[in-house]
């Protein structure tokens, strides 16, 4: 019997970002366990052949938030590593 997931990996994914996250939140965000089990087996069922049109629709939007997600935590990460400093130009006035 399969799991049933209460909410999209997509609107999670909404609802993260709506939240406001830190950087350090979006460096570390993954989907609950149950959005990546659910992620994995729309994978399963496109690798078998098996996926409704449905269901190709939500893994590419999924697949395509992924890499965008990505993108953005490396974005995170790197401004975590180098914080901008006030002797920094991109911080003086006029810059």
């Amino acid at each position: 019997m399969s799991k049933i997931v209460l909410a999209s990996p997509i609107e999670e994914i909404v609802a993260f970002f709506a939240g406001g996250p830190s950087r350090d939140a979006i460096a570390s965000f993954r989907l609950s366990k149950d959005a990546q089990e659910y992620i994995s087996t729309l994978l399963d069922k496109s690798r078998s052949g098996t996926l409704t049109s449905d269901e190709d629709r939500e893994l590419d939007r999924v697949m395509a938030l992924n890499e965008v997600i990505s993108l953005i935590q490396a974005r995170a990460r790197a401004a975590n590593a180098h914080p901008l400093t006030p002797s920094t130009p991109a911080n003086l006035p006029g810059a």
